[in-house]
């Protein structure tokens, strides 16, 4: 499977150390199977550092040793919800080497921020969610799943 990743250099060797921690799934290496969404991200970076750049992996899912632990989000639910809420108030959240899911980006914020705030109920929260433009992340939360099984391809700069 191929995946990439939007930030203003290569990331040639990426290092959870790097990342932060109140982000949709915690403190992780963030990346995705749809090109374009790998570069949105690159380009948030264009104004602050001039460039932006996509970065791509290819990666075997079915090569891992036992055990991984990997959470999958099949949509964004009520689970997805409460569990990025939960990352995003920096509160800890499984010991999960990987984590697959929709993002939420502007709009799925705009829509948690309402919910965050009493202004919307947890109902009305997913329905809002469910038809927001699909997208996908891979958050990598593993270092030694990223060493061993992520392999870099190239850099592009947009």
């Amino acid at each position: 499977m191929k995946l990439f990743h939007g930030s203003y250099l290569s990331v040639e060797k990426p290092e959870i150390s790097f990342s932060r921690n109140n982000v949709d799934f915690g403190k992780g290496f963030y990346t995705t199977p749809i090109w374009e969404q790998g570069a949105s991200w690159a380009n948030r970076f264009k104004r602050k550092y001039g460039q932006s750049v996509v970065s791509s992996y290819e990666i075997d899912m079915d090569a891992f040793p036992e055990p991984v632990t990997i959470l999958t989000f099949e949509e964004n639910s009520e689970e997805w919800l409460e569990f990025i809420i939960a990352c995003r108030r920096g509160e800890y959240v499984g010991d999960y080497d990987i984590i697959i899911g929709g993002v939420a980006n502007d709009r799925v914020f705009d829509t948690i921020q309402l919910y965050f705030d009493g202004l919307i109920d947890k109902s009305e929260s997913i329905k809002r969610l469910k038809y927001d433009k699909p997208n996908l992340q891979y958050c990598f939360r593993s270092q030694s799943i990223i060493d061993g099984y992520l392999k870099f391809i190239k850099s592009e700069v947009l």
